[in-house]
């Protein structure tokens, strides 16, 4: 039931050039499926949060707030964590969306786990770590599962439109 709520947008302390919203705070029942996905390894919530997201996006479609069809690129994460997670969390989600999505961005080897890092150390940590494959030919969102400072949006926002991408929006599981 808690999941059901309509995103809304918010704003974090660092600026990611772009509206952000969220589907919720940084609580139960929110919280608990980034800790399923993230901590717990459950594979099955991904394609639930997925459908979620997918009635987020289709709101925020119908309200006008980012365009239709945009292509969905999962926020960079750490090889080390996707792989102890068993693939992406981000990225299963956004695939479990059935919308195109360009997993495009990485972080460097040597980017610090951000859980414990304030919004500064995180900014710092975050400088010329987002690496770029490719760009979206198309209109971009970036998915993340939560947005704390917003540093992360940040630094993927910037590197895209460094390289000529569209970026419409960050949409995030929950905001902290």
């Amino acid at each position: 039931m808690g999941l059901a709520t309509p995103p809304h947008r918010v704003f974090p302390n660092t600026s990611p050039h772009v509206p952000v919203f969220a589907l919720g705070p940084y609580a139960a029942p929110h919280r608990d499926v980034v800790l399923a996905m993230k901590e717990k390894n459950n594979l099955v919530i991904r394609r639930h949060t997925g459908a979620v997201l997918d009635a987020a996006l289709a709101h925020l479609e119908a309200r006008g707030e980012i365009p239709h069809g945009a292509v969905l690129v999962p926020a960079p994460t750490r090889k080390a964590s996707a792989r102890a997670r068993g693939g992406d969390p981000v990225e299963a989600c956004c695939r479990a969306t059935g919308r195109p999505v360009a997993a495009v961005l990485s972080l460097d080897a040597r980017t610090a786990d951000q859980s414990e890092l304030d919004a500064a150390a995180r900014r710092a940590n975050l400088a010329g770590a987002v690496r770029l494959t490719g760009v979206p030919g198309d209109t971009c969102i970036i998915v993340d599962d939560v947005v704390t400072t917003g540093a992360t949006l940040q630094a993927s926002v910037e590197t895209l439109l460094a390289h000529g991408a569209d970026v419409a929006a960050c949409l995030a599981i929950c905001a902290a």
